[in-house]
C-alpha cells in the first residue's frame, strides 16, 4: 500500500495521481533501474494518472530479464506521485525531472522490502518508511477499530497520530536532498488526512457502527473548517488527500444547507459551493469531480446544464471539458431522467405487456434467470414486496432472461409465482439485455411514472432498505422536473 493509500471515508471515486497542470512544464524523462530478488513476474511498471479527471491510468512497462533486472524510463511533467507495480503488489513513488533511481526488492513482497539508491532516493525512502510505520499499522487508521470511539477519544487519536507523523517526517523538512515540492506534499498528506478523517467521522461511524445511532457532535467539532487556508492551499495541490478533502467538504456543506444525496439539487449545490468557495488549480478539478458524480447519480438534464456552465465560465482553455464530455456521454443513457429502453414482451399468462402500458406507475424491474441461484433466492422477496405495496401506484416486473421458455413457464407455475412475469427472448445475449447493458443477474431498475430512470441501482429486493427507498420514490420524477433549470 502506498503513502497516499490511507483510507478516507465516503470517497465516490478511487483516486490516482493528481498531476501538475499539463501546461506547467515541459516533459522530462526519469529513469528507474533495478533488480528483483526472486522474480515472480516478467514485467514491472510505473503507473501514472496524467489528468485528474481522466480515469485511465498510464502504465509504462519494462521487461524483467532472467537475472531479475530491469530498466524503465517514464515521462513526467514535473514533481509527481506515481506507483511502482509488480504483479499484484504496489509501492508509492515520488518522481521529479532528473530522478534516476536504483530500485531493489523481493519479488514476493514489493511494498515492505523496496530499497532505493540514486537521485531521488531520499524522498522515496521516506515514502516507504512512512507506509510501514503508519499506513500499514491499523492502530494509526480510522478503520477498523478507531471508528468506534466517541468524539473526545477520536480527536485525541487524530491529534496523537498527527503529532507522531510530524515527528517522523521532521527530517524531511530539513533534508536538503528533497525538493520543496516533496516537502509540501508530505505536509499536505498529514494535514489533509487529519482534516478528512475528522470531517467524515460522523457519517462513517453511522454507517459502520450499526449498534448505535448517529453520534451527536459538540458545537465546536466542525470549527476547524472555518480556516480559509484549509480550503485554498496552493502548496497542497499535488496531494490526493487534499483533493478528497475538498470533495468531501462540498458534500458536507451541501448537507449542512439541508440537501441530501437523494435530493434533486444536491449536486447542483455542491457544484455551486465549489465554484463559490474554491480558488486556484483545485477549483476546476473539484467542480469536475462533482460533475462526474452528477453524471452517475444526478439528473441528466441538470448534469448537462452544469457541464455547459463549466465549459463557458470555468474551463475556457478546454483543459477539462473533453474528459468531462466523454464521461457524460458514457453515462447519460442510464442517468436519472433518461428514458428507459422500451420493451414489449409476452407474460407467463400469455398476454403482451409493454413498458408504455405501465406509464403512470412506478416500475420496479427485476431481471433474473431460472438458472441463477442468487436470482431465485430473491424471488420470494419480490412476492413479499408486491404484497406490501398492493393497491399502490407501483408494479413489480420480473423479466426472465431465459432462452428455454418451457423451463421458465414450468418454474413460474410450480413455484406459484404471483405478479407480473415476462420473458425476454435471446436471454442475456438478447436485444433487451443489451439495451439495459446487463452483465449479470439479478439486476434491478427503478423506473419513474414518466418512463425515465429513477434509479439504475436500487436496493435489492431482499434488502430491508428497499421498502423505504420505494416509498420515497413515488412522485420523485416530478420533483426532479420542478427543480430543473428553466429552459433546459
Amino acid at each position: 500500500m502506498s503513502f497516499v493509500s490511507r483510507l478516507t471515508a465516503l470517497s465516490l471515486f478511487a483516486l490516482g495521481l493528481l498531476a501538475a497542470p499539463a501546461a506547467a512544464q515541459a516533459q522530462s524523462t526519469v529513469v528507474l533501474t533495478g533488480k528483483i530478488n526472486g522474480k515472480t513476474a516478467d514485467t514491472v511498471a510505473v503507473s501514472l494518472r496524467e489528468h485528474p479527471l481522466d480515469p485511465k491510468e498510464q502504465l509504462t512497462y519494462a521487461r524483467v530479464d532472467g537475472k531479475g533486472e530491469f530498466r524503465l524510463a517514464v515521462k513526467v511533467d514535473g514533481p509527481t506521485k506515481a506507483d511502482l507495480v509488480y504483479g499484484d503488489d504496489v509501492a508509492g513513488l515520488w518522481l521529479e525531472p532528473g530522478t534516476n533511481l536504483d530500485v531493489r526488492f523481493k519479488g514476493e513482497d514489493l511494498a515492505t522490502t523496496v530499497k532505493f539508491k540514486g537521485k531521488g532516493a531520499e524522498a522515496n525512502t521516506y515514502l516507504a518508511d512512512f507506509d510501514e510505520r503508519f499506513v500499514e499499522n491499523d492502530g494509526f487508521q480510522v478503520l477498523p477499530d478507531n471508528i468506534s470511539l466517541y468524539e473526545g477519544p477520536f480527536l485525541s487519536f487524530l491529534d496523537y497520530r498527527r503529532k507522531e507523523e510530524m515527528k517522523f517526517l521532521q527530517d524531511v523538512q530539513e533534508d536538503p536532498n528533497v525538493s520543496a515540492a516533496f516537502r509540501n506534499y508530505t505536509k499536505a498528506e498529514i494535514d489533509y488526512s487529519y482534516a478528512n478523517d475528522r470531517l467524515t467521522f460522523q457519517d462513517l461511524r453511522e454507517q459502520v457502527v450499526a449498534t448505535e445511532g448517529r453520534l451527536k457532535m459538540s458545537g465546536t467539532y466542525y470549527d476547524f473548517l472555518n480556516d480559509a487556508a484549509l480550503l485554498n492551499n496552493p502548496d497542497a495541490y499535488q496531494n490526493e488527500s487534499y483533493q478528497e478533502f475538498l470533495l468531501n467538504y462540498v458534500h458536507y456543506a451541501a448537507a449542512t444547507a439541508g440537501r441530501k444525496k437523494g435530493d434533486p439539487e444536491f449536486y447542483q449545490m455542491c457544484y455551486n459551493l465549489a465554484k463559490e468557495k474554491l480558488q486556484g488549480p483545485m477549483k476546476p478539478v473539484i467542480m469536475g469531480r462533482v460533475l462526474q458524480e452528477s453524471f452517475r447519480f444526478g439528473h441528466v438534464k441538470m448534469s448537462a446544464a452544469m457541464l455547459e456552465d463549466f465549459r463557458g465560465s470555468v474551463d475556457q482553455k478546454n483543459q477539462f471539458y473533453p474528459f468531462l464530455k466523454a464521461d457524460f456521454d458514457k453515462h447519460k443513457d442510464f442517468a436519472i431522467g433518461s428514458p428507459a429502453p422500451s420493451f414489449k414482451l409476452v407474460s407467463a399468462k400469455g398476454d403482451s405487456v409493454s413498458l408504455q402500458d405501465l406509464r403512470g406507475k412506478l416500475v420496479y424491474v427485476n431481471f433474473w434467470r431460472t438458472t441463477s441461484g442468487l436470482a431465485l433466492r430473491d424471488l420470494p422477496y419480490a412476492q413479499e414486496l408486491a404484497k406490501k405495496f398492493n393497491g399502490q401506484n407501483i408494479v413489480f416486473v420480473n423479466i426472465a432472461l431465459d432462452e428455454n421458455e418451457p423451463a421458465w413457464r414450468q418454474l413460474v407455475a410450480s413455484k406459484k409465482l404471483t405478479g407480473m412475469h415476462l420473458r425476454a427472448p435471446g436471454g442475456q445475449r438478447g436485444p433487451l439485455a443489451r439495451a439495459y447493458m446487463l452483465q449479470e443477474v439479478p439486476a434491478y431498475f427503478l423506473i419513474a411514472e414518466d418512463g425515465t430512470f429513477l434509479n439504475t441501482r436500487p436496493k435489492r429486493l431482499s434488502s430491508r432498505a428497499a421498502v423505504d427507498e420505494i416509498k420515497e420514490s413515488f412522485g420523485k420524477a416530478s420533483t426532479y422536473s420542478s427543480a430543473l433549470p428553466t429552459g433546459k
